[in-house]
């Protein structure tokens, strides 16, 4: 199956043309692989000498603790790319695992591998990716000053903020589901649905499942 159209819209490749995306993918020495649903994709404790990008399916980016308790802590939706981080720490052993949501196929790719630089679309390719890394590395900052708050409720009024300063206005959407909102800002989900609950009659905000509408200033006391 031909999957170019995905790729030439996966930020990854935004940019190189058409036409010069055959020998780009034979200078990253591209594998494709499928997988069932629930199959492993890459497991806990391996060294990932690939980054990984989804051609179709979804991804699950899985935590596991030391009892085998396991956290979705990610997704990768196609297009999008996954252990590009590993992948560009050589020997560094993966600390989450990768499965199958369901069914789907993903392309490998050797970004360790020195591209010439006469290679059409090679310099564009390494730009991505430097953007890609900065991205990453940017949002995994802002998570981190969410889940420093103290409380439930600190943490949801500087995620929320944070998003309605990204949206430019106080009504937006969240990427998040309920559970996965829980998840990235490490609280229980039911107090944080608790919370969410008192922040609504308390006239600070209005949700609808994803969608939410700042009405004033939230204070920090919880």
């Amino acid at each position: 199956m031909d999957y170019s159209l995905t790729l030439l819209r996966a930020p990854l490749f935004r940019g190189i043309p058409r036409e010069d995306l055959p020998g780009l993918l034979e200078g990253l020495d591209a594998r494709e692989h499928r997988y069932g649903r629930g199959e492993t994709v890459l497991r806990r404790g391996e060294r990932a000498d690939r980054m990984g990008l989804v051609l179709s399916g979804t991804l699950h980016i899985v935590k596991e603790d030391f009892w085998g308790s396991r956290t979705i802590v990610g997704l990768a939706r196609p297009g999008e790319v996954f252990a590009e981080s590993y992948a560009c720490l050589e020997g560094e052993p993966l600390e989450v695992s990768v499965l199958a949501a369901e069914a789907a196929e993903a392309l490998f790719l050797n970004s360790g591998r020195t591209l010439p630089d006469d290679l059409p679309g090679a310099a564009i390719f390494t730009r991505n990716l430097l953007t890609m890394l900065a991205g990453r590395n940017l949002a995994l900052t802002r998570k981190i000053g969410h889940m420093a708050r103290r409380t439930t409720r600190d943490k949801l009024i500087s995620y929320l903020s944070a998003q309605a300063l990204q949206a430019g206005r106080s009504e937006f959407d969240i990427p998040l589901d309920r559970q996965q909102l829980a998840d990235y800002l490490a609280v229980d989900r039911s107090s944080m649905s608790t919370t969410l609950g008192r922040l609504r009659d308390e006239g600070v905000l209005t949700f609808r499942k994803n969608h939410f509408h700042l009405l004033r200033e939230m204070d920090e006391a919880d």
